[in-house]
């Protein structure tokens, strides 16, 4: 049953190529999963020159206008759970991914309040891109069938592939050019390195290093030693895992 709804709802979300058309087939193929509500989000980051970020849902319009009017997209938990998890996630579930506050539980029971339930959310994210979500929700007091679950992560992920077409996708900034060894006092920086033991790591002169980083800094024009890992992070220059592995091994 599962592979016969997936077999019939991929072709139809696949096939929307407007705005409007995608909102129509998610609302359509989020009842026949058996959800009451659908959202979907696509951002581009500021290195693209499109300004076409997508934004569908039909949640009821009080807790649209709750959302919107107090800005609770920069509070939302299920935002950043969406940057902590590589599939989808029922939103009972959250606090396996990030710690909730006193503020976050407050959001979630306003939802409640304004008739958003338990939802599945299915994240995507493209560092230096490009990032969304594709959420199916229920009315306060439903339960969502486990059975759909992979449905709904099947059809979220054609969803925002979808999306994506939509948007279009215009990376324009270049991004900073930096040498091998520059790369290397980054990386040691991020992972907590002073200049002195990244020369003495590195086998180069402290001066060394500090002009590579000052040259990084200038080449991402930023002022700090922050800003340049976050945006060395963001880039993809270097990873997370660059840093977790050694701190985890040293």
């Amino acid at each position: 049953m599962r592979l016969n709804l997936i077999d019939d709802l991929v072709p139809e979300v696949s096939s929307a190529d407007t705005n409007s058309k995608l909102s129509e087939v998610m609302a359509r193929v989020a009842r026949r999963m058996d959800f009451d509500y659908f959202a979907l989000t696509y951002e581009h980051s500021t290195l693209c020159d499109t300004k076409t970020d997508i934004l569908l849902h039909d949640y009821p319009d009080p807790w649209a206008r709750t959302y919107i009017e107090f800005d609770l997209a920069g509070n939302d938990p299920i935002r950043r759970a969406c940057e902590r998890s590589m599939t989808g996630f029922a939103w009972r579930e959250i606090d396996r991914l990030v710690p909730l506050t006193k503020g976050d539980h407050r959001m979630l029971a306003v939802g409640q309040a304004n008739g958003i339930g338990d939802g599945y959310t299915v994240p995507r994210h493209l560092p230096g891109y490009a990032s969304g979500s594709c959420t199916f929700a229920m009315r306060p007091g439903r339960i969502i069938s486990s059975a759909m679950l992979p449905v709904a992560e099947i059809v979220g992920a054609f969803a925002l592939t979808a999306a994506r077409r939509i948007a279009g996708e215009a990376p324009t900034n270049p991004r900073p050019a930096l040498s091998q060894r520059q790369r290397e006092c980054v990386l040691w920086s991020a992972r907590g390195k002073t200049a002195g033991e990244t020369a003495a790591i590195l086998g180069i002169g402290e001066d060394t290093v500090v002009q590579h980083l000052r040259t990084a800094r200038e080449r991402y024009d930023v002022h700090s030693r922050h800003t340049l890992i976050l945006c060395s992070l963001f880039d993809g220059l270097i990873s997370f895992a660059d840093i977790r592995r050694w701190w985890y091994f040293n």
